[in-house]
């Protein structure tokens, strides 16, 4: 008790001789590594921060936004300069700057519910998806769609191997601006063909990673045709632009633009289904997944892995550097995803990133949009509490299951009785073997635009 009154006395003499040498003429100004100080002082915690985070930053009436509660103190003291602090243990947090993106839990599950307050049944959701739909084209800046270039794919020679093949290519989606990837083929298909577009998320290594390359041949093995595509600025892209260039606004544009042309190109073979056309996708890929397929219908069925959530926008600005969000009056990214009812979607999450609240909330709004069409069991929901971040086996495991179900795929000879898949065939091909340009871009087309810059131009003219 003694201790306790003395440590009282001692912050109030501080406070008090702190206050003394401001007044509000200054509108008590102090730097921001003094508040911090301070802070840590009277709350006995720690903030870990670095010193270009600090540096020549200045907080108006810093004394006055403190608060009993240490939480409400620090929103009062760090929004003003856009900053925040991750809570790292007791009493412990780290300083980081201020993320648009990332919500409270609560936050994100009161929003959504508030946005479903719109709608009550079918009729009245597609009302507000033919609000929404619109301004999305808008915002990404694709309304109307560019011109079409009038040039042929680039194709490289086939590669065989058991039961698939792997063939690379260009396409030129603006122009000047191409879009490259790999498609993987069955090597003895049966009619027409499903089809599923495979985007991938931040992980190095993009499309190229092992577990990228076998989920696109066991599809493949399996009997649908799967495509593998680079993000912007990404992947071979970055013989066009900078890698920072993928974290600018644009980048959201050129990868949805990107994924609209590859479809208008896959579909226009003969031996693909129209009707069984998928898109998978994780992390960042998971964000273009779910937007790709509330913007175009003629995809069937949707795989997010690793990516949806109420309280997180995607933390990089591919999926959210343009204002799609602020669509019909604002929405989210699972009211997006509801655009897939009644399409066939899978929704896979994991207990230690943004999903790891899914099936508590989230999953049960889009359980009641499918209601609407009378679908609510052709949405599901793969949750798994001890993974994490990625796209291993335990993911991989249920994307076959459910592409296989809606598609008829034959994954016999692929699966064993206990239902584990055998993925010892698929071959690991070096990065540079899926690269249509060449290991060194030897072969990049002569008209190739360079630099964000003559980007920009292209969606100002």
């Amino acid at each position: 008790m003694f201790k306790s009154l003395v440590t009282f006395i001692a912050l109030s003499l501080f406070s008090a001789s702190t206050f003394a040498q401001q007044n509000s003429d200054d509108q008590y100004r102090k730097p921001l590594v003094e508040v911090l100080r301070d802070l840590e002082q009277r709350y006995g915690i720690t903030i870990k921060y670095d010193e270009a985070q600090v540096r020549d930053k200045y907080l108006n009436y810093a004394m006055w936004r403190f608060r009993t509660d240490v939480d409400e103190t620090l929103r009062n003291v760090l929004a003003p300069l856009d900053l925040k602090v991750n809570k790292e243990g007791e009493k412990k947090y780290k300083l980081k700057p201020y993320e648009y993106y990332r919500w409270e839990v609560k936050d994100g599950w009161d929003y959504l519910d508030q946005l479903a307050t719109q709608y009550h049944d079918k009729e009245s959701w597609e009302k507000r998806k033919a609000a929404i739909r619109p301004a999305l084209f808008t915002a990404l800046k694709l309304s109307p769609l560019p011109a079409k270039p009038a040039s042929k794919p680039i194709l490289t020679a086939k590669r065989k191997f058991d039961g698939y093949s792997v063939q690379n290519f260009a396409l030129e989606i603006l122009p000047g601006v191409y879009l490259n990837g790999s498609i993987y083929r069955p090597e003895k298909a049966k009619g027409k063909s499903a089809l599923v577009l495979s985007p991938d998320g931040h992980w190095g290594d993009h499309r190229y990673r092992k577990d990228a390359q076998i989920r696109c041949a066991m599809l493949a093995k399996m009997g649908a045709v799967a495509v593998s595509y680079d993000l912007f600025a990404w992947g071979e892209s970055l013989l066009q632009f900078k890698s920072e260039d993928h974290r600018k606004s644009l980048a959201m544009t050129v990868q949805t633009l990107g994924a609209i042309r590859l479809l208008d190109y896959m579909l226009a073979e003969q031996a693909i289904d129209p009707s069984r056309v998928a898109i998978c996708g994780g992390s960042g890929g998971g964000s273009h997944a779910v937007l790709m397929t509330a913007l175009d219908e003629r995809i069937t069925l949707s795989i997010p892995v690793v990516s949806l959530s109420s309280y997180f926008y995607g933390g990089c600005p591919c999926e959210s550097g343009l204002p799609i969000h602020a669509s019909g009056g604002g929405t989210n990214n699972v009211e997006l995803a509801a655009f897939a009812a009644p399409r066939p979607q899978l929704v896979i999450s994991d207990g230690k990133d943004w999903t790891a609240h899914m099936p508590e909330h989230d999953f049960g709004y889009l359980q009641k949009i499918y209601g609407y069409y009378g679908k609510t069991t052709d949405v599901a929901n793969v949750h798994l509490p001890n993974d994490g971040h990625d796209f291993g086996y335990s993911k991989r495991k249920p994307v076959y299951d459910f592409v296989a179900r809606y598609f008829n795929l034959n994954n016999k000879g692929l699966k064993d009785q206990a239902g584990e898949y055998d993925e010892s065939g698929c071959t690991i091909e070096k990065k540079e073997t899926l690269y249509t340009f060449g290991a060194s871009g030897e072969n990049l087309p002569a008209n190739a635009l360079h630099g964000y810059e003559n980007l920009e131009e292209l969606f100002q003219n």
